[in-house]
């Protein structure tokens, strides 16, 4: 049904008759990607997860989405954007919802071959990213997260769930992460931008050498110090636990050169790394709910794996990254 749906979303836009087989392609951890062919081009098409869409808060954060990344092309970010088909970018068919895009004849760079030009070129476009609608504002009280981890734990043991002796090994660090993160978060300087919290390795596309921003849907307006922070955590290799904080200092360089917002104490707020949290708590439920298929669920329980196997790695190299940070920021 899914191939089916994807060649009507391509005609009903007016783009040709598709040739050929519809292909699934990588696209991510939440969402599916498709490439199509036909007579006049090639096209990505992103099928969003009917989970996630039937969120009440999850059409006014694509909406969102939608119009800063119209800010960012006419800003000469190099992105890529869905297509605006009849006026919309979002395309909707039998309550299930789209994106089309042009097809890049790129590369993602494997997260092991990651290399110093490509972190300090990534640097620089967050950097270009954050001196769009930059501005400082009045303080405003962060809303700390509070996950209920004894529940979930409870829950898991409900159900004899493959998680729960993770859970239950790791509760200290836990409880340790969740109030880095708030602390983190009440002491981040009064500034907020257009922010890509999602611009990873892996949605950054290399065409000709040249990097082209991919899956723009978490656009947002945030703090760029704690989306920076994060951000060159990943590029230096946090996501594999094979941190290169050389790497982490060449997407400081790019960024620096790009935007500079004087701010220095990133030891201050280095709790935000551990908003790893809110991604393991995603996973969590997806991995306990037993309304959602066999695979999203073994998708949520290799995520709650790998997320805790981050968490401990950044618990026991915090000293000499923050060590890290202030001899790049001296």
């Amino acid at each position: 049904m899914t191939d089916e749906a994807i060649v009507k979303i391509i005609e009903n836009a007016g783009l040709g008759h598709v040739s050929g087989q519809v292909s699934q392609v990588s696209g991510g951890f939440m969402h599916r990607m498709y490439r199509v062919d036909t007579p006049g081009g090639t096209y990505a098409v992103k099928h969003l997860n009917p989970v996630i869409m039937k969120r009440p808060d999850a059409m006014d954060n694509y909406r969102r989405a939608e119009k800063l990344e119209v800010i960012l092309e006419e800003a000469g970010i190099p992105i890529a954007p869905a297509l605006t088909v009849n006026g919309k970018k979002m395309q909707e068919l039998d309550g299930e919802y789209y994106y089309i895009f042009n097809w890049l004849d790129g590369h993602i760079t494997d997260w092991d071959g990651i290399t110093a030009d490509q972190c300090r070129q990534a640097g620089t476009i967050q950097g270009r990213i954050h001196t769009v609608k930059q501005e400082d504002v009045l303080h405003i009280e962060q809303e700390p997260v509070v996950i209920d981890w004894d529940g979930y734990i409870k829950q898991a043991e409900r159900i004899s769930s493959p998680i729960l002796p993770l859970l239950k090994a790791d509760c200290e660090i836990l409880t340790y992460a969740q109030d880095a993160v708030n602390t983190a978060k009440a002491a981040l300087p009064d500034i907020v931008c257009i922010t890509d919290e999602d611009m990873d390795p892996k949605n950054v596309m290399w065409v000709d050498g040249r990097p082209v921003v991919i899956d723009l849907e978490c656009l947002d307006y945030g703090n760029p110090v704690s989306h920076v922070l994060q951000l060159s955590l990943q590029w230096a290799g946090i996501t594999t636990c094979d941190l290169n904080l050389e790497l982490q200092k060449s997407f400081f360089e790019g960024y620096l050169e790009a935007y500079d917002n004087g701010f220095r104490d990133y030891g201050s707020v280095f709790g935000v790394a551990y908003t790893w949290i809110e991604w393991l708590e995603y996973n969590i439920t997806r991995a306990l709910d037993s309304s959602l298929t066999a695979d999203e669920q073994k998708l949520g329980i290799t995520e709650v794996t790998n997320t805790l196997r981050r968490l401990e790695y950044l618990r026991d190299r915090e000293e000499s990254i923050i060590s890290n940070l202030e001899r790049i920021l001296a």
